[in-house]
Formats: C-alpha cells, structure tokens, sequence
C-alpha cells in the first residue's frame, strides 16, 4: 500500500529511539522519549495560496527533518510507523555528517 499526501502534508518516517542512556542504562519502552526527527518519505504537491497560485513543499523526498514534539499525527501503513506533518511543522532540514556529538555553542558576544 503507498500512502500520498495532500495539500502540504509530509509523510515522515521516525528515526529510532535512543536505546541506552549516554551512561550505558538501558531505556525500557515507557521511558523513551519521542523521537524528534525523520527521513521524509512523501510529499503533497504544496499549499494553494489565496492568489491561486501553488506554493511547493520545502523539503524532498529522503531529507532528514526536525519536527516539533507534539506536531503531526502518528499513523501505521502496512506495519510500518510514520508521522504526517503539514509543512509548517517542519522545524529545519539536517543536513551534512550524522554524528551524534552535539556542536559545540558559542557565547553571543562572547570575545575570541
């Protein structure tokens, strides 16, 4: 089964959840936080302005998002867990390596 989405609705494939601390502890299932990023696996054709004009989606297939915590709605297509977004939803597109290690943060105004 192949699901399309509408309008600016984007399909979103869930990454996995973290199994084990940054410590080592094992995570049981309730303790998991929901994951907050996926791989974009379809998109809507975009959103219809008021001009009548169509304002396509961001994002393309197989780029990797940030979605808000509460944001879309969970489905199960064919045993498979996907989250449908609307475009808005959608917080930045990550891009480059896939390290874990977070960047580090530099002060604003801070003197080098």
């Amino acid at each position: 089964m192949k699901l399309q989405p509408l309008h600016d609705r984007i399909v979103v494939e869930p990454a996995e959840s973290e199994e084990r601390t940054a410590g080592g502890i094992i995570l049981p299932d309730s303790a998991k936080e929901k994951p907050l990023r996926g791989k974009v696996v379809a998109t809507g054709p975009g959103k219809m302005l008021d001009s009548g004009k169509l304002a396509p989606v961001d994002v393309k297939v197989g780029d990797t998002v940030l979605y808000g915590k509460y944001s879309g709605t969970e489905v199960t297509v064919s045993g498979n867990d996907y989250v449908i977004l609307r475009g808005d939803d959608i917080l930045g597109i990550i891009t480059g390596s896939s390290s874990k290690a977070p960047a580090k943060k530099e002060k604003v105004g801070a003197k080098k």
